[in-house]
């Protein structure tokens, strides 16, 4: 016998309601401070898996049989989860050594989930969850900052080396190997002024046909590690003449 499709009355419209208050709220919070996602995204992220959890549990009662066809509810709304790792992918990119949109991936992913949460009739965890996440972004994120251990000073290194071979590549492998992201990078006089800081001590004097090859960079960093461990290694790469490292509070 077939059975008419239900699933659309005052209970689930409560739950897509549900849904949408939540993810919007999320929306708002990264919309106030300009994340690359808005409002609009994650608005439409959580009622995407909220209407896709419904569907799931609903939209296909006309069509079960006993012991011809029987359907698994939990399927469709399984896929949510692989889906959001396409729209999670889409916005983490790397910058200068950095990875960055890792925080919004994962926003938009608890969005789906708690929309599915509430379209699944768990309003309450659905609350739950996205009180977590104002927790963490109002408590726990500025009480790492007022950690000074766990807070990366930035650091400046002054490199003097020979040009060739694609040396400033691997020097800078080298600094992102140790745990730092490059901010900045510029070139220096050689010869001019060193960073800002104690006297470092003068490079070491190079062959007479390696004169016309000697350039010097500026790198400023930011890591938890010991900048003056990165600079000690840094000094050790064949065709590097010095390194020096200063903080712009020292």
């Amino acid at each position: 016998m077939i059975s008419e499709p239900s699933g659309q009355g005052w209970p689930q419209f409560a739950e897509f309601v549900i849904a949408l208050v939540l993810s919007s709220a999320i929306g708002l919070e990264r919309e106030i401070r300009q994340k690359a996602a808005g409002l609009r995204t994650y608005t439409v992220v959580g009622l995407g898996a909220a209407l896709f959890t419904l569907v799931s549990k609903y939209g296909f009662g006309d069509v079960l049989r006993t012991g011809q066809v029987e359907l698994d509810p939990s399927r469709m709304a399984a896929q949510i989860v692989s889906g959001l790792g396409f729209i999670g992918a889409g916005v983490i990119f790397v910058q200068r050594g950095s990875i960055r949109g890792l925080t919004t991936a994962a926003t938009i992913w608890l969005t789906a989930a708690i929309g599915s949460a509430a379209a699944a009739g768990l309003p309450l965890l659905a609350t739950a969850a996205t009180g977590a996440y104002f927790f963490v972004g109002s408590v726990l994120r500025p009480l790492t900052h007022r950690l000074p251990q766990l807070r990366a000073r930035p650091a400046t290194c002054r490199i003097t080396y020979l040009q060739g071979s694609g040396l400033l590549r691997e020097l800078i492998a080298r600094i992102t190997e140790q745990g730092f992201s490059i901010i900045e990078l510029s070139t220096v006089p050689v010869g001019g002024p060193d960073v800002p800081g104690p006297p470092s001590a003068a490079p070491p004097a190079a062959a007479p046909d390696d004169a016309g090859r000697i350039t010097a960079v500026s790198v400023t960093v930011q890591g938890r590690n010991d900048p003056a461990v990165l600079a000690e290694r840094l000094s050790r790469v064949p065709g590097v003449l010095a390194c020096s490292v200063s903080r712009p509070d020292e």
